[in-house]
């Protein structure tokens, strides 16, 4: 299963560097984005880095899910690919 980042999890004043913000592709509702609780997700770098995060949480009512990394990510993630295992 594919998905791209959308965001930092953020709130007005801050950015958590931690959390990322992922559209799953043929996940449209909360109910949905439920079911992929604790599912790896892994992001390779262009240089060949992987970092594997957890899936935490939905996130809203659209089907986005909260991804935690157990390390901060950089910001040339947001807009890429991840694998959902």
């Amino acid at each position: 299963m594919r998905g791209v980042v959308i965001s930092h999890r953020r709130g007005r004043n801050s950015i958590h560097e931690y959390q990322a913000i992922v559209e799953v592709d043929g996940v449209a509702s909360r109910e949905e984005a439920g079911t992929l609780r604790g599912k790896k997700v892994i992001w390779t770098t262009p240089g060949g880095r992987k970092f594997v995060g957890k899936v935490l949480a939905p996130h809203g009512n659209k089907g986005r899910i909260r991804v935690r990394f157990p390390e901060g990510v950089p910001g040339q993630m947001i807009g890429s690919t991840v694998e959902i295992l």
